[in-house]
């Protein structure tokens, strides 16, 4: 496979992962927020661990030190973070948390630097303040009001908490897998297990017998979707793009997720999307760019997509 289809792959990749914003915003009206965690890695769990098996079958068990490790990137990243995105569909539009969702390597980059002391340059530090500034800008609609009363959507809120939770999920596994010996491919199998395991009494707590006898098959081919689409091939994918050209490189594609998530929520879901919004995510959109594009004179931030 070349270059050029790598990047042509991660396109596709991005659409797959904005999908899952639209499919979201199906699946939130039948399901509540810890059915959806639960489905959609109850039903993605047999592909990954099927692929670990097939690439890595000596490692298709942790071993003891592994487990807490695993367990904790499990709950962090993949229980929490997910857990607060579909509780967040709730109350915000799909365009508005995929922006939000977008300015995971800024947090990275910033919980990385006062936390592990790396580098940030000062092109660095421009790109995260304009992409801090167009989502400030984006959620308040550019309303002066809101903007001297500081007024947030409770589900942008949300979304911005599942921000950070996943961005400490990404420093931390890139230590976790050096220190503890694990590989991508067990992360991603065993904190979706996790995920699927510490979902289950909240799924009780839901009570699925008040809602399982009025979903729709578009709301179990939403949750498929999510499962198949944006978290197992949307990994592989992007496993695949990072041994080809590279994690920075791989990266800046997450750049592309917000712009197909506006086409497609305008499209299929009838948001709106004014001016003054369009602009704000141009300058998202250029902030994550400049944060996370490859500098020949620094070791590049290593970013991990929260979409999948």
């Amino acid at each position: 496979m070349s270059d050029k289809q790598v990047r042509l792959l991660m396109v596709l990749t991005s659409i797959l992962w904005s999908g899952a914003f639209i499919t979201g915003k199906f699946s939130i009206q039948e399901f509540p927020p810890f059915a959806l965690t639960f489905f959609r890695f109850l039903f993605a769990l047999p592909f990954i661990f099927t692929i670990l098996y097939l690439k890595e079958p000596k490692n298709l068990f942790p071993h003891g030190k592994q487990w807490p490790p695993l367990l904790f990137l499990g709950f962090i990243g993949t229980f929490c973070y997910h857990a607060l995105f579909f509780t967040s569909l709730n109350y915000t539009t799909a365009i508005n948390s995929s922006l939000i969702g977008a300015i995971n390597p800024m947090v990275t980059a910033l919980l990385a630097a006062a936390f592990f002391s790396e580098h940030l340059t000062p092109l660095r530090i421009v790109g995260i303040f304009l992409s801090f500034g167009g989502v400030f800008l984006f959620i308040t609609n550019g309303d002066m009001l809101l903007i001297s009363q500081f007024q947030m959507n409770h589900g942008d809120f949300l979304m911005l908490i599942g921000v950070f939770c996943f961005s400490l999920y990404s420093l931390l596994s890139r230590r976790y897998m050096k220190h503890y010996r694990l590989t991508p491919f067990m992360v991603i199998a065993y904190t979706f297990l996790t995920c699927v395991v510490i979902s289950i009494p909240f799924v009780i707590w839901e009570n699925p017998s008040s809602y399982l006898s009025t979903t729709t098959a578009r709301g179990w081919l939403s949750i498929l979707y999510m499962s198949v689409f944006a978290s197992v091939l949307g990994y592989l994918f992007q496993a695949i793009a990072i041994q080809r050209i590279g994690a920075s490189g791989t990266a800046v594609f997450i750049n592309l997720v917000p712009i197909f998530t506006i086409i497609q929520s305008v499209t299929i879901l009838g948001e709106t999307i004014t001016l003054i919004k369009l602009i704000c995510a141009a300058i998202v959109i250029i902030g994550v760019y400049l944060a996370t594009r490859p500098e020949s004179s620094n070791n590049p931030i290593k970013v991990q997509s929260q979409f999948s």
